[in-house]
């Protein structure tokens, strides 16, 4: 079996937000503590699975924004009519 050539080396995630939640992912490149300490020691693809992870996570965080959004969707913009109360 054929294995790839790699020409480029995967870039390192991290933006320069290094704070991280209780978990421990950091709230700029979304990687656990473990994946930010290893990830010049890890392969190619250890890497990419990284990588993957981040996407993952992302879209729960987008999922759980929406949510909350819906949960809260008051819309201002609409006029409401209250009755009188006495």
């Amino acid at each position: 079996m054929n294995q790839q050539f790699e020409l480029f080396e995967i870039a390192n995630p991290c933006i320069g937000v290094c704070q991280s939640n209780k978990k421990g992912y950091c709230f700029g490149c979304l990687r656990s503590r473990t994946e930010r300490q290893r990830w010049h020691d890890m392969t190619t693809e250890q890497q990419r699975e990284v990588l993957r992870l981040i996407v993952g996570r992302k879209q729960r965080i987008e999922q759980m924004r929406q949510r909350k959004d819906e949960q809260l969707g008051f819309d201002f913009e609409e006029d409401i009519e209250v009755g009188e109360l006495f």
